[in-house]
């Protein structure tokens, strides 16, 4: 069966898709999309192709309430053919855009609203603004008449506006797909080609480009032509003779502008072409012409205007708008004795251009009466606009031709038809017919705005900036265009309008002004009871424009009059909310962007009264086009700044919410116009919270959205006007800087500042760059002698750059001469002159390249001219044939070697060797098969029986960077001074761990850096050491102030109870670490080769045996500080004393490490302490775990010493694995520290050195056995372990609440997802906290699962705090028991391991988990789940229940089966998979639980009971048994 069309709505569609290159789909919102929107979608989703472009053309989506036609400008700009699916709400806001388009071959296809009873209004209102306009009724009209709005749009040159009634169009049966073959004779192709390739004006929303369609036609044929009218170019446009209106215009040939420029010679042409305007009469033709063709192969006839009833009819209706067919069936069926019996009925096809002779030929020469219904609900004349056009088209002169009646048409239905059209023909045919005469019924005033303006709803996700607002004025806050506020009789579209809001808010403004004056009068009058409102009212009335006084004053004047009771006080009680200086807000879309000379920006700029713009920017940075330097949209701040009276900010609530607050407040206090720029970008409104932060950082950090403040009301001597609060400004705001003479003044504030405007030359810049950079390279080698060889590496974690190096290295010591860089640096177009080349590759997430790869793989890829038939070349891959063990995920082992050396083969270049491929799972990994590729290139250049090779050096090791420090100082204080890079060497990175810091970079926006020539955003993490997670309040504002004043404005709580600080750059490393210091925390060995931050239980309902215990965990970690006196040199000195070593005891330089020695240990180590029945510190999991085990009386008696736990692992490399704790014994609470310290000493002796993927200590356990490590523990401590004690787990998450201590003291346990403490609009958790703080007089405890206790809280204090925490919504514990059980690491964007997400993550995951929870009663009930992005395992996922481990982007492997009680290891259960699996195989195992488990059994349990998964029972069967098994072949 042939398919079939159904709706209008689709036909139009599916024509404006196959007649464009673009279509602007204009939608309520993107979520939600418009009646056109399913159609386009399917066709796109089909590659359905484009009849002018070959190619499935872009559909672009645009929200009706954004000024969408501007979507239309770029494409045009482009020689793109667009067309625009709409409905009628936005034509008349878009009138200053149709004129100027009007003069391209832009389709609107406008379904008119409301539908059924639409106002026809909006059409006539636009009928001057130069546009083709087409009417259809039918569905079948509605197609034909689309396709007809598209030939003549090409064929005229003119923009064409196609509307419809789809309800009306709908209630026909459907048609059928229109044919090819008649698409095909329909649109002319040939204009379509001439309009891609001239070069008109380019369209400008701010000024009309002068372009005018023209058409091309011979001289002779145009007497009146003037050398005004150039002729087109003969070239493309060739002559033929055309001796009549309809055949000359067929036959002339579109010019493209006034301006195309005359031909240069007239040898080869038969007359002289000439460029004249296109008139109606051309128009008229080439419809004509369109709808022939159409009548010859579809037999549907149709003409400008409709006539259908008896030729010989003495009266007509001439209707426009309602339902023609209903109309036309009512008539033909009237019996003779009906009054309109015998009555025509004529319709506009071709409503403009209005041709009234065409008119005057379709009426019958035999009427004498003309009834004009017009359905125009929004009456703004006295003469209709089409009763005017047929008036002036049938009366030639005074008393000539028939009577005209106009009629003003209401909703008229098939009931009421009969009645009507009785109406109509009474009054048309008595002796003096009544104008103007309404029918049908009408709707109300506000109903006519709801049509003109439809309702809108704010998009969920702008809210973020509402609710900032409402936090910071409260009951103040009055925002004038408030989506959702009530307005009587006006529509929420206009209601929500800036112009609307401005207008209000002057009205409010002058109200207040009266309402001041009365209090004045007031505070006067002696009409109150008593003296006392009056007394008040003065009071008030000298502060009533002082905001901070008025406001304070405000509840005190209110109250007096409250209790007054005359009628004075009542009067003034009527506008109490007066009382209040109100902050007075509109907010805006960056729709004002585009034409700012009649925006509301600038009305209220002109204006200079106090009110607030805030305008939120929606455009996604990775949407922004690289092509069009204007961006489309003018600068709104710039165009503040420069009109020089108001108060201007840039800010992104996802990038500092701190900044956002700080601009906020200063607007608000501002005398005058403040705007503030607020951006918040996504592509669809369902975005989640992280792809708005992502869009956000790529945007903040390129530049391209900057955040600053300005404000010239300040003492310059005493404060800049420009405040920078990012690290880089786009280049309009640097040159008004400049021209201000305030750049020097941030640079010198900011002196990175200069240094980060050079990222902004562009590509060809860096082009220059990466050329310098390789001919210079070249240059040294001019000297050497033998055969060039180029090696081009790809690699994320460093093993193809270092096996490049080497590679470049062994080559020159065979005597050729080679250059080795990154593939990305090299400049592609020297590719094909280039005479050996060598890639090597790195396999990136599911087969792809690595980052500095990727834009060379698809230059090549893509490429069609890149001839390579001189060029040798060879290509190694580094992969794992493991990674993605199942089957069908096989082709991403080493897929970007292959594919690379296939595409070089494909291009004509010579292979010197088949593609090796490395494989991490042979025995010395990806070097097991380079060792055997290596020899087959060197034998292929010729240069493999070189004697006299010298032997290489070996790789260097951490322990060789160990070693070389000189006790941890390496080149750190160096790297620190160079202002080169914001980064620091290699060895550095390894070295400065030890002091507690991490160099990392910002991975959401590393790609955006590397296009933009920059190094990575390279920033810090900073760890403190924080024995048993214990800080006082004081502590807690001091990192409060460090995390907002020298990090990125939050704060990380650890799954190793401490502080974590991120985003702290370079040359904020040393304020900071001596800011921890002066907070009497310090930040050595939190990270390094060393022993770790000590972890213990927080124990809230346990007050003595809690001390008791934080005392031994703060007693084991300064026993095993390192005692190197670095860090006080290069941290906590002096800038006069900054690096040079400290003198202790005279002239005795500290350089002694009695515990660690000079290489310190081979792996971090790490200790922590529980006190059953709490395993909230995950004791199993560590190196050491304590188990603390009491006397009778609940005091602290020793520890059951476990041994050899430890998390990390690699992906399918099975030597490696997770371990749980072994048991060695139990020791005496004094002696613990000592036996901690030989465990170590142990590890440190017999550790593997070589390999640290197998240097932790639970290898050096597994390849002892347990007993032989004890012996010799205790062998060098002179001791032997005691039997172990008993003791019981009964969980290992926290408890959350309130509980109360033995000495009577109050805890409370807060949840904090993931240990991340920030400010958000939703939640003000960072405030609260500060604030808490700040009342608060006992401790902070920091819990190994990322949450905090508030802790030792006297009764006295407790109101105090249980309000804060109220205030803040910080009381709330009411999550699900899965998420009070979950727990994840930092990922995404700056751990530099991280394969996925983690920490922003796991909380959308969990509410996707949530319905299924509900569904299976389950809400309540604990499971532990937890999340890493690699697996390091810093979340220690292992011993989850439910365990998620990062593969690739979006992709993870599942791990089931570990203990509640932490006490047992998980097991593979699904291997890469990604969310859509993840939410279906939790949803049936949360199912199957519920229904299947037996008292009290937990998920683990349940899952290994019911086989489900195998139990681990340790680390070294950890890879048995997995439920997916590697499929090998």
């Amino acid at each position: 069966m042939a398919a079939q069309i159904k709706t209008s709505a689709g036909a139009v569609a599916r024509i404006a898709f196959i007649a464009s290159d673009v279509v602007v789909s204009v939608q309520p919102s993107l979520d939600v999309g418009s009646e056109f929107t399913g159609e386009l979608r399917a066709l796109a989703a089909a590659n359905v192709a484009s009849v002018v472009g070959k190619a499935a053309p872009e559909v672009v989506p645009a929200r009706q309430t954004a000024d969408p036609l501007l979507s239309v400008f770029e494409p045009l700009r482009s020689g793109k053919l667009v067309s625009v699916t709409t409905t009628s709400a936005i034509l008349l806001h878009s009138i200053p855009h149709l004129y100027k388009l009007a003069q391209y071959p832009v389709v609107l296809h406008v379904s008119l609203h409301p539908a059924g009873h639409p106002d026809y209004s909006v059409i006539t209102s636009i009928r001057q603004s130069g546009f083709t306009f087409l009417q259809s009724e039918t569905l079948q009209e509605t197609q034909d008449i689309a396709l007809t709005a598209h030939a003549l749009a090409l064929k005229s040159g003119k923009g064409v506006v196609h509307f419809f009634d789809s309800a009306v169009a709908d209630r026909f049966p459907p048609i059928a797909v229109e044919s090819a073959e008649l698409v095909q004779q329909i649109i002319d192709q040939d204009a379509a080609r001439r309009f891609r390739v001239s070069q008109p004006t380019p369209p400008t929303q701010y000024a009309d480009s002068g372009r005018r369609a023209t058409l091309a036609v011979p001289a002779s044929q145009e007497p009146q032509a003037s050398t005004s009218a150039p002729a087109a170019p003969q070239a493309e446009q060739p002559a033929v003779p055309a001796p009549s209106v309809e055949s000359s215009v067929g036959s002339s040939v579109r010019g493209s502008s006034v301006d195309s420029a005359p031909s240069a010679s007239s040898a080869t042409t038969v007359d002289a072409l000439v460029a004249r305007p296109v008139t109606s009469a051309d128009i008229l033709a080439f419809a004509t012409q369109i709808w022939e063709t159409l009548r010859a192969t579809t037999g549907r006839h149709y003409s400008a205007f409709e006539y259908a009833g008896p030729k010989t009819a003495t009266s007509a209706l001439f209707l426009f708008g309602a339902d023609s067919a209903m109309f036309r069936a009512e008539l033909e069926s009237a019996v003779e004795l009906e009054q309109y019996a015998g009555v025509g009925l004529i319709i506009a096809r071709l409503y403009r251009p209005w041709i009234g002779a065409e008119l005057s030929a379709a009426l019958p020469t035999t009427v004498t009466r003309l009834a004009v219904l017009e359905q125009i609900r929004r009456k703004t004349t006295k003469w209709g606009p089409l009763l005017l056009d047929v008036l002036a088209s049938v009366r030639g002169g005074v008393g000539s031709g028939p009577t005209v009646v106009g009629y003003q048409l209401g909703l008229v239905q098939q009931e009421t038809v009969k009645q009507a059209l009785r109406g109509i023909f009474q009054n048309l045919a008595s002796e003096s017919p009544l104008q103007n005469l309404a029918i049908g019924s009408s709707g109300s005033e506000s109903q006519l705005a709801h049509d003109i303006v439809p309702d809108v709803e704010q998009p969920k996700l702008e809210n973020a900036y509402t609710k900032v607002l409402n936090q910071l004025f409260g009951e103040r806050l009055r925002i004038a265009n408030q989506l959702g506020k009530s307005t009587a009789g006006v529509s929420s579209g206009i209601a929500a309008s800036p112009e609307f809001g401005f207008g209000s808010l002057l009205a409010r403004a002058e109200r207040r002004k009266k309402f001041v004056a009365e209090v004045a009068a007031a505070a006067k009058s002696s009409d109150f009871v008593t003296a006392v409102p009056a007394q008040w009212l003065a009071k008030w009335t000298l502060v009533a424009e002082d905001v901070d006084k008025a406001n304070a004053l405000a509840p005190e004047v209110i109250a007096r009059l409250s209790t007054d009771g005359s009628a004075l006080a009542s009067k003034l009680l009527a506008s109490k909310d007066l009382f209040y200086a109100e902050s007075k807000w509109l907010i805006g879309s960056d729709a004002w962007a585009y034409d700012l000379g009649n925006s509301g920006v600038h009305q209220v700029l002109a204006s200079g009264e106090k009110v607030r713009m805030l305008i939120i920017d929606s455009t996604p940075y990775s949407e922004t086009k690289p092509i069009d330097p204007a961006r489309r949209k003018k600068d709104i701040g710039l165009y503040a700044m420069n009109f020089g009276n108001a108060y201007v900010a840039s800010t992104a609530v996802y990038s500092s919410y701190t900044q956002l607050l700080h601009a906020l407040i200063e607007a608000d206090k501002f005398d005058g116009p403040a705007v503030v720029l607020a951006y918040l970008p996504y592509h669809a409104e369902a975005d989640s919270a992280l792809a708005v932060l992502q869009e956000t950082k790529k945007a903040v950090d390129a530049g391209y959205w900057p955040l600053y403040r300005w404000n010239p009301s300040v003492d310059e001597t005493k404060e800049e006007r420009f405040a920078l609060e990012s690290s880089r400004i786009r280049k309009e705001l640097e040159d008004f800087l400049r021209r201000d003479n305030y750049l020097t003044q941030v640079v010198r504030r900011h002196p990175e500042f200069a240094t980060n405007l050079s990222g902004s030359y562009g590509t060809e810049v860096r082009e220059q760059q990466k050329r310098k950079g390789k001919d210079a390279y070249a240059k040294l080698l001019e000297g050497l002698a033998g055969a060039p060889l180029t090696i081009l590496f790809a690699s994320d974690n460093g093993n193809g750059e270092n096996l490049a190096k080497r590679l470049a290295n062994r080559g020159k010591a065979r005597g050729l001469k080679t250059m080795f860089m990154a593939m990305d640096d090299y400049p592609l177009e020297d590719l094909n002159a280039e005479e050996n080349v060598v890639f090597i590759t790195s396999t990136a997430g599911q087969g792809e390249f690595p980052q500095n790869g990727r834009n060379t793989w698809e230059a090549v890829r893509n490429s069609t001219d890149l001839d390579l038939a001189t060029v040798n070349f060879a290509v190694f891959g580094l992969g794992d044939s493991h990674y993605w063990p199942r089957k069908q995920d096989r082709i991403y082992y080493n897929k970007p070697a292959k594919d690379l050396h296939n595409r070089l083969v494909t291009l004509g270049g010579k292979p010197l060797t088949e593609v090796g491929l490395g494989d991490d799972q042979d025995p010395d990994t990806y070097q097991t098969g380079y060792s055997e590729w290596e020899p087959q290139l060197w034998r292929a250049l010729g240069v493999d029986n070189v004697e006299g090779l010298a032997d290489e050096p070996p790789p260097i090791t951490n322990e060789d960077i160990k070693i070389e420090s000189n006790y941890l100082r390496g080149t750190i204080v160096e790297g620190l001074l160079d202002p080169t890079t914001a980064a620091i060497s290699a060895a550095d990175q390894q070295l400065t761990k030890f002091h507690g810091t991490y160099m990392q970079d910002d991975r959401d926006v590393r790609d955006q850096r590397k296009a933009a020539g920059l190094e990575p955003a390279y920033s810090f993490m900073i760890r403190c050491r924080l024995p048993g997670g214990v800080a006082t309040p004081k502590q807690w504002v001091q990192m409060d102030d460090i995390a907002k004043t020298l990090g990125n404005g939050t704060m990380k709580l650890t799954t190793r109870q401490t502080f974590q600080f991120h985003g702290v750059v370079k040359g904020k490393l040393r304020p900071a670490m001596q800011a921890i210091n002066r907070a009497l925390m310090t930040t050595i060995a939190a990270c390094g080769d060393v022993n770790r931050n000590v972890m213990c239980s927080s124990l809230p309902e346990n007050a003595g045996l809690h001390r008791q215990v934080q005392a031994v965990a703060q007693r084991i970690s300064d026993h095993l500080l390192p005692s190197t006196s670095a860090y006080h040199e290069i941290w906590l000195s002096d800038d006069k004393d900054f690096g040079k070593k400290t003198q202790v005891a005279g002239d005795a330089v500290v350089d002694h490490e009695p515990l660690y020695g000079p290489t310190y240990l081979p792996r971090k180590f790490k200790i922590t302490i529980a006190v059953p029945p709490h395993n909230d510190t995950d004791v199993y999991a560590h190196d050491i775990g304590l188990i603390a085990i009491k006397d009778a009386e609940g005091n602290l008696e020793g520890f059951n010493v476990l041994a050899g736990g430890g998390m990390g692992v690699t992906h399918n490399n099975k030597k490696t694995y997770p371990q749980i704790g072994r048991m060695l014994g139990y020791v005496p609470a004094a002696e613990t520290h000592i036996a901690c310290e030989k465990i170590m000493l142990v590890q440190r002796d017999h550790g593997d050195r070589k390999n640290r993927k197998h240097a932790r200590l639970k290898y050096t356990i597994d390849d002892m056995g347990v007993d032989v490590f004890r012996g010799k523990v205790e062998e060098l401590w002179g001791t032997k372990f005691a039997p172990e004690r008993d003791f019981k787990f009964e969980s290992n998450i926290d408890t959350f609440g309130w509980v109360r201590d033995e000495d009577g003291l109050n805890h409370f346990t807060m949840f904090i997802e993931n240990g991340r403490v920030e400010d958000t609009p939703d939640f003000q958790m960072m405030a609260g906290l500060r604030e808490l703080a700040q009342v608060h007089d006992g401790e902070f405890r920091l819990t190994g699962n990322q949450h905090l206790i508030v802790s030792n809280v006297s009764d006295a204090k407790l109101p105090a705090i249980k309000e804060v925490l109220a205030k803040y919504k910080l009381d709330n514990t009411a999550f699900s028991g899965l998420r009070l059980s979950s727990s994840a690491c930092v990922a995404f964007p700056t751990c530099g391991l991280a394969m996925a997400e983690s920490e922003r993550y796991l909380p959308v995951l969990i509410s996707k988990l949530e319905g299924a929870l509900e569904d299976a009663g389950l809400r309540r009930d604990s499971i532990v789940m937890r999340m890493t992005g690699c697996p390091n395992g810093c979340a220690r996922p292992w011993l989850a229940e439910a365990a998620f481990v990062g593969k690739a982007f979006g992709a993870y492997n599942m791990y089931l089966g570990g203990g509640y009680h932490g006490q047992r290891l998980n097991k593979l259960y699904r291997a890469s998979i990604k969310e859509e699996e993840i939410v279906e195989i939790m949803t049936g195992l949360i199912g199957r639980y519920a229904r299947e488990r037996e008292e009290g059994e937990r998920f683990g349990d349940f899952l290994i009971r019911a086989g489900v998964i195998q139990k681990t029972t340790e680390g070294r069967d950890f890879h048995e048994g997995t439920a997916e098994d590697d499929d090998e072949e």
